[in-house]
C-alpha cells in the first residue's frame, strides 16, 4: 500500500487540517500518517484557540515516521512559526523526501494574515524551494509575488514569478475571485489549465487542505503531477457535490462520499 504523510495542525471540528488530510488520503487509497504542528480549538464558525507544539517535538514525530514507515509523499499545511518551518525543512532534507506538496496557508478567507512576516520569510527561503508543487490561492500568490491578481493573465504571470523565484511547480487556484473554479498548473516552463465547474455549496471548510492532500495521495501512488492534479480536482468536486450540511458556519465537505459504511456481511460470517 502506498503511504502519505501530512504535516499540519489539528482541526477539532474535523473539516480541515490533519483530520481532513487523513480522511482525504484514506478515501484516495493511501495509508495516511500525521505529524501535528498545533492543536486548535475550532469549529465551522471560527478558531478560538491555538496551541503549537515545539520544534523539538515536531522533529521527534517526523523521526518516528521516517525511520519506520517511510512516506511516498508528504503534504505540508499551515505552519505558523519559523522554528517549525525550519525543523520541517531540515527533516525533509535529512530523509531525502522527493514528493512534497506545500499548501502555503498564509491568508484567511477574510483577508487577514495568519502567520508573521518572519515566518513567511522562512517559508520562502527554507520550504518552498523543496516543494514538488505549491498550491496557493489568489491572496497567497499576491503575498508571494507582491502583485495584484485580477485576471487569468495575471494568474499566469504570478505563477511564472513564483516558479522562477522558488524553483517549484505552482498550482494557482482561481476560485470565484477570478473565475469559477479554474486552476492553473505552471510546471516545466509551461502551464495547463484545469477547468472546473462551480458547485453551489456554501460549505467549503477545508477545501485547500483537501485538494493538496489529494494531490499528495496521487503522487504517492505514482501518478505524474498533471494526473495527480486532475484526479484531485475530480475528488474535491464530488466531495462538494455530495452537499453535506453540518454546523452553524461554513461546514465541511463529505470526504467519504463513496464509502457506504455498511458491513453487515463480514469475511468471517458463515
Amino acid at each position: 500500500m502506498n503511504t502519505a504523510l501530512t504535516i499540519a495542525g489539528s482541526d477539532s471540528s474535523g473539516g480541515a487540517g490533519i483530520q481532513a488530510d487523513i480522511k482525504t488520503m484514506t478515501a484516495n487509497g493511501v495509508y495516511a500518517m500525521s505529524a501535528i504542528t498545533a492543536l486548535t480549538a475550532q469549529n465551522t464558525t471560527g478558531v478560538t484557540g491555538i496551541m503549537e507544539v515545539t520544534p523539538e517535538f515536531l522533529g521527534k514525530q517526523l523521526d518516528a515516521i521516517f525511520t519506520d514507515i517511510y512516506p511516498d509523499a508528504v503534504k505540508i499545511g499551515m505552519v505558523s512559526s519559523s522554528g517549525l518551518i525550519e525543523m520541517i525543512s531540515n527533516k525533509l532534507k535529512e530523509y531525502k523526501v522527493e514528493k512534497v506538496v506545500v499548501d502555503p496557508v498564509m491568508v484567511a478567507t477574510s483577508g487577514s494574515k495568519l502567520i508573521s512576516d518572519e515566518a513567511i520569510e522562512t517559508l520562502e527561503k527554507k520550504l518552498l524551494p523543496l516543494a514538488t508543487v505549491i498550491t496557493p490561492n489568489i491572496p497567497e500568490a499576491e503575498v508571494l509575488t507582491g502583485m495584484k491578481i485580477f485576471s487569468e493573465d495575471d494568474m499566469i504571470e504570478a505563477a511564472n514569478q513564483i516558479n522562477e523565484k522558488y524553483g517549484c511547480n505552482v498550482l494557482l487556484k482561481g476560485g470565484h475571485q477570478v473565475n469559477d473554479a479554474n486552476d492553473l498548473l505552471y510546471r516545466d516552463g509551461g502551464f495547463v489549465w484545469f477547468k472546473g465547474k462551480r458547485i453551489d455549496n456554501p460549505n467549503t471548510h477545508g477545501t485547500g487542505c483537501t485538494l493538496s492532500s489529494a494531490i499528495a495521495s496521487n503522487l504517492a501512488k505514482g501518478y505524474d503531477l498533471d494526473q495527480s492534479v486532475k484526479y484531485a480536482k475530480n475528488y474535491i468536486s464530488m466531495a462538494l457535490a455530495a452537499m453535506l450540511d453540518l454546523g452553524k458556519g461554513s461546514g465541511p465537505m463529505n470526504h467519504a462520499f463513496k464509502i457506504s459504511g455498511n458491513y453487515e456481511e463480514g469475511l468471517l460470517d458463515g
